[in-house]
């Protein structure tokens, strides 16, 4: 994208609102497409996606829609290529796939698990299965973690039908389960990995789904919130505690002890990213207003301070690297979201 020479390092874009999940386009021709989700506590709720303008350089809303309750999590279908339709997901109270045009956002279909009861246990967090995105996994409060399998149907009329179904649901942990994601390692379809409430991170195969191997546990059996999978070494992790200032990298060949700890934030990590293009950066965020990017090349020998340094005019309740333009990196705070080139 030539922004004429004049290409700045920070781009920010002020929603109406408190923005909360988000997540970068892969689709390479829509480079600098994020969307973005309110946090408001009551029923209504918005979410929005939002364009670089080439000219002027500024963002863009393109459309808003409307989300009962917060989204806990927004993801793009991971379809470098354009071959699916462009479609977005979203969970909260039950996992939503919607269809973007340029003219209108639709829903394509609600996934629920409880057929036979009106009630719902919100879902935490969910991932996409880069491998296979007809593959979704989401985790929910009710200790479980479901895989489900969508189908995208034939083009009738220029309307694709998007349907799916639960291909499996297990019990992944003793308690809540705060965060699921696929894994690289073994083809990337069938690994994954599961934190929660009660302080472990656990993984699982598809292919044999009848025992876990529990990675790592907090000493103090402090939940865990957030996993995260190294882009390109599918041996390293990263994992936080709640309101904990340290995160955590964890090698599934050596469990239960982290291979370094991260810990130069102030007030408590809320996000974790690692870099799409190199198996070495990692980049945490935190309510001390801080992006941090570290290089854990030296692993295991104590990582003592982050390479590179952002500090933001609010809390950072969110940061997604772009998987497809690995210079930049979104962060999100108050009503605020900012892409920083590094």
């Amino acid at each position: 994208m030539s922004l004429h020479g004049k290409r700045k390092e920070i781009y920010k874009y002020e929603a109406p609102w408190t923005v909360y999940a988000m997540n970068w386009t892969v689709r390479p021709d829509k480079r600098f497409r994020l969307a973005l989700c309110s946090f408001v506590e009551e029923y209504n709720n918005k979410v929005q996606i939002v364009g670089l303008e080439e000219q002027s350089s500024e963002f863009v809303c393109r459309n808003t829609f409307d989300h009962p309750y917060p989204t806990t999590k927004i993801m793009w279908i991971p379809d470098t290529k354009g071959a699916y339709p462009d479609l977005l997901a979203t969970s909260g109270d039950y996992l939503r796939i919607w269809r973007v045009s340029d003219t209108e956002i639709r829903l394509e279909c609600l996934l629920n698990n409880n057929k036979n009861s009106d009630f719902c246990a919100p879902l935490t967090s969910f991932d996409w299965n880069e491998v296979d995105p007809n593959l979704l996994g989401t985790s929910s409060i009710d200790t479980t973690c479901t895989i489900w399998g969508l189908e995208t149907g034939q083009v009738l009329g220029k309307v694709n039908l998007v349907s799916g179904h639960v291909k499996t649901q297990l019990i992944a942990h003793d308690k809540e389960v705060y965060d699921i994601s696929f894994s690289r390692a073994g083809g990337g379809r069938d690994m994954f990995a599961s934190v929660g409430a009660d302080g472990s991170v656990r993984m699982f195969d598809l292919r044999h789904l009848e025992h876990s191997t529990i990675i790592y546990e907090d000493p103090q059996h402090h939940p865990l919130l957030r996993l995260c999978w190294n882009k390109q070494d599918p041996n390293y992790l990263a994992t936080m505690a709640m309101d904990s200032m340290e995160v955590v990298i964890l090698d599934v060949r050596v469990p239960c002890t982290p291979v370094a700890r991260l810990n130069n934030h102030r007030a408590c990590v809320n996000g974790i990213a690692w870099a799409p293009h190199s198996s070495c950066h990692i980049c945490t965020a935190a309510d001390d207003h801080q992006a941090l990017i570290w290089d854990i090349q030296q692993m295991p020998r104590a990582i003592e301070d982050p390479i590179l340094a952002y500090t933001a005019e609010g809390e950072i309740n969110n940061v997604q690297w772009a998987s497809t333009q690995p210079d930049w990196i979104a962060i999100c705070y108050n009503n605020c979201l900012e892409i920083l080139r590094v």
